[in-house]
């Protein structure tokens, strides 16, 4: 273990619920000049388009789910951030890792400590990105399909965490994230808060959760940035396999009920079949419908947004 580890507590606790259960840990991230305003704003500037995401969406408490898809337009970095700060919406800097080494090499220092601290965890294919969102922002219902947590660099969030079971998550709202790739379409009711624990996340904090438990994000009154990591493990792997498989065969040729083995000679035909499937048309088709970018940042007034078909 090196001298000065990213993980700045790690109870003895910690190794026997991580992926087991929620787990809140602390952290130095945020005092690296990576995750400083200048670096961000830096970054977010030379970001490639194909690469971020960025949200506008109801205020916090809004009962009716409300999401468009714009981009960043004429802006700087620190106007981008200016914008968000004084919006309602949030920028996802997705695969940072792959934009900047610098981000790369936290990144494996962070895993090799986890290999360290938890026995037999081994996670070659990870990820990161950088989530910067407005103080009213929230993240609806959803869940991910790889491991997950979430770094808090600035502001302060609440993160709302339920259990990885049924009714909160099934085997088919997982196949229909793995087919459509958009995670906030799940069902939810307002009985799931009775069922849900709620964390309180502040700079030099992280939160860890089980494989698939379902979550929902509110900002608590202030800019907040994060660092958001996705991890696949073999057995993840191998269930995100079944779960395109059988969300294609639901899909396209209305089978149901199937089969969740990882293992065998019926895994091992629904990987072919999968790996076939998702370059056809019509896979490529159902992972791209329902995103369309409709508006872009107001350049003249920070926190506003221009809808592209009337700027056309």
């Amino acid at each position: 273990m090196r001298s000065d580890p990213i993980f700045t507590s790690w109870p003895q606790k910690a190794s026997a619920l991580w992926e087991n259960q929620p787990l809140r840990l602390e952290h130095r991230l945020h005092q690296l000049p990576l995750f400083s305003m200048d670096g961000l704003a830096d970054l977010i500037s030379r970001y490639p388009r194909a690469n971020y995401s960025l949200v506008h969406m109801g205020a916090k408490g809004e009962s009716k789910r409300f999401w468009r898809e714009g981009e960043i337009g004429s802006l700087g970095g620190r106007q981008v951030i200016d914008a968000i700060a004084n919006g309602r919406m949030w920028l996802n800097l997705r695969d940072i890792t792959s934009a900047d080494r610098a981000y790369k090499d936290m990144l494996d220092e962070v895993f090799a400590e986890l290999s360290e601290r938890v026995p037999g965890f081994s996670a070659p294919t990870r990820t990161a990105g950088i989530l910067i969102s407005s103080p009213s922002a929230q993240v609806y219902y959803h869940t991910d399909l790889p491991g997950q947590c979430l770094w808090q660099i600035a502001g302060r969030k609440r993160v709302h965490v339920y259990p990885a079971a049924a009714p909160f998550v099934t085997p088919r709202h997982l196949e229909d994230i793995a087919v459509n790739d958009i995670e906030v379409s799940m069902p939810y009711a307002d009985w799931y808060e009775e069922h849900a624990v709620p964390y309180d996340l502040e700079p030099g904090q992280m939160l860890a959760w089980p494989l698939n438990a379902p979550h929902r994000v509110e900002n608590l009154d202030t800019l907040n940035v994060s660092m958001t990591v996705s991890y696949v493990t073999e057995e993840i792997r191998r269930l995100q396999t079944i779960n395109l498989a059988n969300g294609l065969l639901r899909h396209r040729f209305g089978m149901d009920g199937l089969g969740r083995q990882t293992g065998g000679a019926s895994f091992w035909a629904k990987a072919v079949f999968q790996k076939v499937m998702r370059q056809t048309s019509w896979a490529k088709k159902k992972r791209t419908e329902g995103r369309t970018v409709d508006f872009r940042l107001d350049d003249q007034h920070l926190g506003g947004i221009v809808d592209l078909k009337a700027a056309a």
